[in-house]
This record gives structure tokens, C-alpha cells and sequence, in this order.
């Protein structure tokens, strides 16, 4: 949609919805089914990056297996309609994120390397609202990525996944960095008790960081808390990026 060329996806198969672009939002088109071939192709792309990136003086680089991105597209049921070794069962839809994984990490070193994923996230038109089949697919894919003893795994929770989310720290070895579902309504003790119990190494924060500058402070004497304005999270100027106001910007 931007550089004019058909995207890609593991089936042709294209979701609802629309694409930010800059020509405003269009939507989103079939997509070109992989061959076998062209996936492997894909995974190398991912080394070369990854290689790129740490030439260019970065630490390391997060696979980003949510969101309904490429990687989410080939866990999803929905999206990877494949009836080959990349597609049908939790094992197979796995499959993709799991060398992609193994192609970088031998790249760069595991240590440089992170996992970020979203089960259950319906962005993007992903559907995973079958309950025993996400279980399944991401209780396979973690356990087949900590033997690759990767950086980091970086999960977005979704509503309602908290049973989840203690499945896969129960099943990841290494550093979890959770990104708590709030519904933007946090609490700051909540959150924080995460990290007390174990739940989570690290807590990770996106539109409610964008809205609250000094989000560590909120959270720690348990708000208040600015609430993010979705209509300017893909506006051109610096309106909702740099103008929500701090703790002490609000009591001058």
C-alpha cells in the first residue's frame, strides 16, 4: 500500500479494514500467497535486517510476531488458510515464527534478539477467538522458542488473557516483558503487583506512555492518569504526541 507493490501473507486472503497511508486511509488488498520458496526467502530478509540493524549500531532487534503482522498472520487461523508444512495445525501455523527466530538469533546472537507477540489481539482482523486452539498454538510456540534462549519475550495482553499470560511466563525461562491489558484505565498498584509476583520482569506501555510522559511516577503513586486520544495517534503534527501535560505541568 505504500511502495505500490502487493503485500504479502500466507494465504491470499485480505483482511477487513483499512491501512494508514499517505494518501489517508485505503483499504487493505488481497495479499500475495507465499510459496514455499519465497517463505524462506522471507526469513532471510528478516537475517538481513537484523544484520543491518546491528551494523548500524543497534543492541539487538524485536521480532514482531503481533499486531496482525506477518508473522501473527501465519499463528492466525484466519489468516494462514494453508494446508502445508506452514499452515493447518497450532505445530505448523507456528512454524514460520519459530525459524524466522532460529535464521536471526544464528544471525546475530540470541541475546540480541527479541519476541514480541499478541495472542488474542484482534488488530488487524486477526481472529484467534477460538479459546482452546490460541492456547494451543501459543503454549507451542513459546515452548519451542525458549530453547533459542532469546532475549526476551514480549507479550501484548489482550482482554480477558490474564490465564494466558501465566501459561506463557509459566513456560518462558528468560526475561517477560508483559504489556498489561489496563483498557487504559490502569491503576498503578495493578500493574505494579505484576512485577512484585512474578508475573512480569518488565512492564511495557504504549499509548498510555504516549499520554503520560511521567507514566513511571503515575504509576507508582497510582495516577492520576491522561487518557490517550486515538483520533490523533496517526496525525501529522504534534498535537497528541507532545502536549499532554505532566503531574506538575497540571497542578502550575
Amino acid at each position: 500500500m505504500l511502495t505500490g507493490l502487493q503485500p504479502v501473507g500466507p494465504s491470499a486472503v485480505a483482511a477487513a479494514g483499512q491501512v494508514y497511508t499517505h494518501e489517508g486511509p485505503q483499504d487493505f488488498v488481497i495479499p500475495h500467497e507465499l510459496t514455499d520458496s519465497e517463505i524462506r526467502a522471507t526469513i532471510d530478509d528478516y537475517v538481513t535486517a537484523a544484520r543491518g540493524a546491528i551494523e548500524a549500531g543497534f543492541d539487538g532487534v524485536e521480532l514482531h510476531g503481533a499486531n496482525g503482522y506477518l508473522i501473527h498472520q501465519f499463528l492466525a487461523p484466519n489468516s494462514n488458510q494453508r494446508a502445508d508444512a506452514w499452515g493447518g495445525s497450532p505445530e505448523k501455523r507456528i512454524r514460520f515464527a519459530v525459524e524466522t527466530a532460529r535464521a536471526v538469533t544464528e544471525a546475530i546472537g540470541a541475546e540480541r534478539v527479541g519476541f514480541r507477540l499478541s495472542p488474542g489481539n484482534p488488530f488487524n482482523d486477526i481472529d484467534e477467538s477460538d479459546t482452546a486452539d490460541l492456547e494451543a498454538t501459543y503454549t507451542a510456540l513459546v515452548e519451542a522458542l525458549a530453547p533459542l534462549n532469546l532475549g526476551y519475550l514480549h507479550q501484548l495482553e489482550a482482554a480477558g488473557m490474564r490465564d494466558l499470560t501465566y501459561r506463557l511466563r509459566k513456560a518462558w525461562p528468560a526475561t517477560f516483558i508483559l504489556n498489561p491489558f489496563t483498557g487504559r484505565q490502569p491503576t498503578g498498584p495493578a500493574e505494579l503487583e505484576l512485577l512484585d509476583n512474578g508475573t512480569a520482569d518488565l512492564l511495557a506501555y504504549g499509548a498510555l506512555f504516549l499520554a503520560n510522559p511521567d507514566l513511571p511516577a503515575r504509576l507508582a503513586r497510582g495516577g492520576p492518569f491522561n487518557t490517550p486520544d486515538p483520533a490523533t495517534f496517526y496525525g501529522g503534527d504534534e498535537k497528541g504526541f507532545t502536549d499532554y501535560p505532566t503531574l506538575e505541568e497540571a497542578r502550575a
